[in-house]
């Protein structure tokens, strides 16, 4: 038998205040909303879905969300126009064969890190 994974279905992410959470990510980052269920809220993230939900315990943020985006520079500028906070601004992660891989940092209200990825052309440098 071959296994074939490959494909993520969902994320889950533990939060502190799932009515804060929910805002941030459907008005701030602009994801859709797909449901809630009591202490549980799903979004869609291009066929993926992030579910957040309540933290018991002692459960800590962990982990990162890679968000692609077309143009790192109108993607941090609406995100920041919105009132994400970058912890880093778009750098330069990687020189790739075909591409330069471009990251910027930032967090959510829990703490966790998100991430926006550009797979951009040779040479691109984003303006300051």
């Amino acid at each position: 038998m071959m296994l074939n994974l490959g494909q993520i279905g969902q994320i889950a992410l533990p939060v502190a205040d799932v009515d804060r959470a929910e805002a941030f990510y459907e008005k701030v980052i602009g994801l859709r909303r797909l449901f809630r269920f009591g202490d549980l809220t799903f979004f869609d993230c291009a066929g993926v879905r992030l579910l957040l939900e309540k933290a018991h315990g002692d459960k800590q943020p962990g982990g990162c969300i890679y968000f692609r985006c077309a143009d790192m520079t109108l993607a941090v500028a609406e995100l920041d126009k919105r009132g994400a906070v970058f912890t880093s601004k778009p750098h330069l992660i990687a020189r790739m064969g075909d591409h330069d891989l471009w990251m910027a940092f930032f967090n959510d209200p829990d703490g966790h890190t998100l991430v926006l990825m550009q797979e951009a052309p040779k040479g691109y440098t984003p303006p300051p």
